[in-house]
């Protein structure tokens, strides 16, 4: 089985409100345990987690290794004030306070940075991302910051124009990338940035009674096209289901979007080839350089 490259361990794919709370006063070593449980018996032994904002990803480091897996994490994630990102991480007002922040997560441990670039996809309107994009030097910047420190970037970015400003500023992997179009995936393919769609998210929120239905299909549908040209191009890509999102649970979240590619790509041979491709660029990039 494939690793999971994109997964929230202090999230429960339940219900976020409830799943924080039970960390506001020190990470929840049970559910943190129960989590990598779901993915040992799922035989997946690699996980690169998203942050989070109590710590929880910090504790997961520490127990990790119980369980035979290599779980790597940006510790938190890193979003500029008044934009979209309170749920997974920090802030910062000025690039200032964002050098500070990396460093923190450096000392702290971090396999790499996790930038938030944009909001997300709002699943009451198709095509429409909440909260603005950060500006195209905001982000060469974060991504120069974190790189001349030896930590490849992992961006949370949607929409056309904002995927091209970070692949254009050097990102090493576009989380999610809803609603980009040709020229984005040229652009993926020629910097050799890792794609790391989630299209299992909307998908599993089909028939939730959540949101409407025909607005998650065209989601679920875009997403797809995105991955089948990915491939058709040549881009790096990579499994990462966004485990912990309300649906998307720890441990099946990696089938599930396993399943995505497939429908996805008839060729299965030549994407087992790519995916596993894609997974080992994230093993090799996404950990720290200097071996903290």
């Amino acid at each position: 089985m494939f690793g999971e490259c994109h997964a929230h361990i202090a999230m429960d794919g339940v219900n976020y409100a409830q799943a924080m709370q039970r960390h506001e006063n020190a990470p929840d070593e049970a559910h943190i345990r129960a989590c990598f449980e779901a993915y040992r018996q799922q035989g997946i032994t690699f996980v690169r987690d998203g942050g989070d904002k109590f710590g929880v990803s910090l504790a997961a480091k520490e127990i990790a290794p119980e369980y035979g897996i290599d779980y790597r994490s940006p510790i938190f994630a890193i979003h500029k004030q008044g934009n979209y990102g309170s749920i997974v991480g920090r802030a910062f007002t000025d690039m200032n306070e964002y050098a500070a922040l990396v460093d923190e997560a450096e000392a702290l441990g971090a396999d790499f940075i996790k930038i938030m670039t944009t909001g997300i996809m709002d699943f009451n309107e198709f095509g429409r991302i909440t909260h603005y994009s950060l500006e195209a030097a905001e982000v060469r910047e974060m991504t120069r910051i974190a790189h001349d420190r030896g930590l490849a970037v992992m961006a949370h970015t949607n929409g056309k124009r904002a995927v091209l400003d970070a692949v254009e500023a050097g990102v090493d992997s576009i989380e999610h990338g809803n609603y980009l179009n040709a020229e984005c995936i040229a652009a993926l393919a020629e910097a050799r940035t890792c794609f790391v769609p989630t299209a299992t998210v909307a998908r599993n929120l089909i028939g939730s009674g959540l949101f409407d239905d025909a607005v998650l299909e065209r989601i679920a549908d875009a997403s797809l096209a995105a991955i089948a040209a990915a491939f058709e191009a040549g881009c790096l890509i990579a499994i990462g289901s966004d485990a912990g999102a309300v649906g998307v649970l720890h441990g099946e979240g990696a089938r599930n979007e396993y399943n995505c590619f497939k429908d996805a790509v008839a060729d299965r041979e030549q994407l087992d080839a790519r995916l596993a491709e894609g997974q080992a660029f994230i093993c090799q990039t996404f950990q720290n350089a200097k071996g903290k």
